[in-house]
């Protein structure tokens, strides 16, 4: 449905503990697997429910991040990043998640207990590999009472930050004050549930806690880097010190200029036209394997154009939609004043944001 589902590498992690617990209390390594599908399974629920609120709702996504306790949305374009927290879209995706979970272990209890009647599901551990039905109902249910707690990044905490971003009172107006008011709350929430999760000695209890800290910085670093590309212009990182190719050129002259240039892709122009794009790679094994020729016969005629005033977010968004684009021209008219490539994005990020912060040193100086 266009939406990208990743799964982050604590999912492996996760798994390491489930075997790990597993094989200390002597139960053996599948038990712990399948303890690992039983939390996978759980995540799962709740990320459906939410991406079909989410459909309900008319939000564009682009990606979802999986964690073991829950899913980081990333938003296709700012205006429904902004739906999503705001009125009562963020009351429905926040609800979602803990009632799919509540419900699902409502009425496997239910089917559990009624298929039989031996089944205790409140003897202890709750959640154990030594008993996988009772475990089953309590993941779903721990999941869902976990996403009440008001701390960031729980379901409950993000609406609660959300409220305070748009509170009127000094003390939280705006987003960066409410996300340092809600800062301590999910580390302390982590650092709690990892401190019980030792005493107790239960690993489960104990990576709830680790997760909740990783989610709350990951989650963190997106809106942080959302808000910046939102409002980067292509002018302020566009690389206007830039090589160009003729559809003319043979391909040994081109590679002759690519020795001395740091470029990997490369714009064909005719004129002051823009006709192509073609990647340094491209040139090296049509030459190895053809023989010499022209720009023309390999440049890729596929490519979109940018504007000096176009912001850094949407720009992203056509390289991560287009799949093998590397490159952005960016023109002014039919001139080429500049361009954008995934190879020297980053690094242009990273001295833009330590140009801003000399600024910011200066002015106050």
């Amino acid at each position: 449905m266009g939406v990208e589902i990743r799964i982050h590498t604590f999912f492996v992690t996760l798994a390491v503990v489930c075997l790990l617990y597993s094989q200390y209390i002597g139960s053996g390594s599948a038990p712990g697997f399948a303890l690992w599908l039983l939390i996978a399974s759980a995540v799962a629920v709740r990320e459906l429910a939410r991406l079909i609120v989410a459909a309900w709702c008319n939000l564009r996504l682009r990606t979802v991040l999986l964690l073991p306790i829950g899913g980081l949305f990333a938003y296709a374009n700012p205006e429904s990043q902004d739906q999503a927290n705001s009125g009562n879209t963020q009351y429905a995706l926040a609800l979602a998640g803990p009632i799919a979970n509540l419900a699902t272990a409502l009425v496997l209890a239910a089917v559990l207990t009624g298929a039989s009647g031996s089944l205790d599901l409140m003897a202890q551990p709750l959640v154990t590999p030594l008993a996988l039905l009772r475990s089953m109902v309590w993941i779903q249910a721990f999941l869902g009472l976990l996403h009440l707690l008001p701390a960031y990044p729980l379901d409950a905490g993000r609406v609660l930050r959300n409220l305070l971003a748009r509170s009127p009172l000094p003390p939280t107006s705006g987003p960066s004050p409410a996300s340092r008011a809600f800062a301590a709350l999910g580390p302390a929430l982590a650092m709690g549930l990892l401190a019980w999760g030792f005493f107790l000695r239960d690993p489960i209890l104990a990576a709830a806690g680790f997760f909740i800290f990783i989610g709350a910085q990951l989650e963190d670093q997106g809106i942080f880097f959302q808000s910046v590309v939102d409002t980067v212009q292509m002018r302020e990182v566009m690389l206007t010190d830039f090589a160009t190719l003729s559809p003319s050129d043979t391909l040994a002259d081109a590679l002759a200029r690519c020795v001395h240039s740091l470029q990997e892709d490369f714009p064909v122009v005719r004129g002051s036209s823009l006709v192509g794009i073609v990647n340094r790679q491209r040139i090296v094994e049509t030459l190895r394997a053809d023989g010499n020729g022209y720009i023309q016969g390999v440049m890729s005629r596929t490519f979109q154009v940018a504007k000096p005033e176009d912001t850094l977010g949407a720009i992203i968004r056509r390289i991560t939609a287009g799949k093998g684009l590397t490159l952005i021209p960016v023109a002014e008219g039919e001139k080429i004043v500049g361009m954008v490539s995934v190879q020297n994005l980053m690094t242009s990020m990273s001295l833009l944001a330590e140009q801003r912060k000399i600024e910011r040193n200066d002015d106050s100086n």
